[in-house]
């Protein structure tokens, strides 16, 4: 069956229906009235000749079909936006965009903190939001959910869309000041007898923790934690030690009582890339950001 007599307006509807999953809010999304959105409703019912949307108590439920066609309307939706865009140029003083970056706490503090300063110095009109990494990050590139990726390429693996590397970064070993237990350096049979602070990522591997088990390290793991830029502060006025990356470790040795040492072992060091989908990689507002970024990264 091809598109003849198919209105695509349609397309549209349904994407802010399966989103907002409420007449009322898919409307206001759409900048229409309800009784237009409930029009729409109707006539994709009897497109798809299944009710999409069921009433369950006071919510709006999708059923298995419309569950089904979700992902591919939200690509077919950002690849139809990526289209029209692509005609035109982009003026960041001009022209408003809103971009959602997947990072992880660290990069966010590192690499993102600052572009979002000079953002809003600079370019007010252009809003960013930043999402915690998930296990199905190319899944979220590939539906249009996310704009950008950024993500060690150890952790993205066969992740096959357009990429640059941004920054390299190396594990150090963090300790407190006072902590007498910790000498000049440290050595692999010290690193197992000293309290350690582990960082667990989730549902993705740590990298160093993966590194560490390779290399058959034993720690004596009495804290861990998910959050990778908090693992300084349990470090501080503690007996704890971690492995972190340095140039976090570097951030705060100036602002919380931190000693960085070389790591117990030599272990590889990360390197953060930033990845996109194809349908964006000519989109002048894409660009624009990416350009940005690599830019901070140059400078790090």
């Amino acid at each position: 069956m091809g598109l003849d007599g198919v209105d695509l307006n349609l397309l549209l509807a349904l994407d802010a229906l399966l989103v907002e999953r409420s007449v009322t809010r898919a409307a206001e999304r759409m900048y229409v009235g309800q009784p237009a959105m409930s029009a729409s409703l109707g006539r994709l019912r009897k497109h798809f000749d299944d009710p999409l949307l069921v009433r369950e108590g006071r919510a709006l439920v999708p059923t298995p079909l419309a569950l089904s066609l979700a992902p591919l309307v939200r690509e077919a939706v950002a690849a139809s936006e990526a289209v029209f865009r692509r005609s035109r140029g982009f003026d960041p003083l001009a022209d408003r965009r809103s971009f959602t970056i997947m990072a992880s706490d660290y990069v966010t503090l590192i690499l993102l903190r600052p572009l979002l300063a000079k953002l809003a110095e600079e370019t007010p009109l252009q809003r960013v939001n930043v999402v915690p990494v998930r296990s199905d990050f190319g899944e979220q590139l590939r539906k249009g959910d996310i704009d950008l990726l950024v993500l060690p390429t150890e952790i993205a693996g066969s992740l096959a869309v357009p990429h640059r590397h941004l920054f390299n970064d190396r594990y150090v070993l963090i300790a407190d000041p006072d902590n007498d237990a910790v000498g000049a350096t440290v050595d692999v049979d010290q690193f197992a007898q000293l309290p350690y602070v582990a960082y667990s990522a989730g549902p993705l591997p740590s990298i160093a923790e993966s590194q560490l088990d390779s290399l058959g390290i034993a720690r004596r793991a009495e804290v861990s934690t998910q959050n990778f830029v908090i693992v300084p502060f349990l470090v501080t006025g503690t007996r704890f030690v971690s492995l972190v990356h340095e140039k976090l470790a570097r951030h705060f040795a100036g602002q919380v009582r931190l000693r960085v040492l070389e790591a117990p072992a030599p272990l590889r060091p990360i390197s953060e890339a930033l990845f996109w989908s194809p349908r964006n990689t000519h989109d002048p507002a894409h660009t624009w950001l990416r350009e940005r970024i690599s830019k901070l990264a140059a400078d790090l």
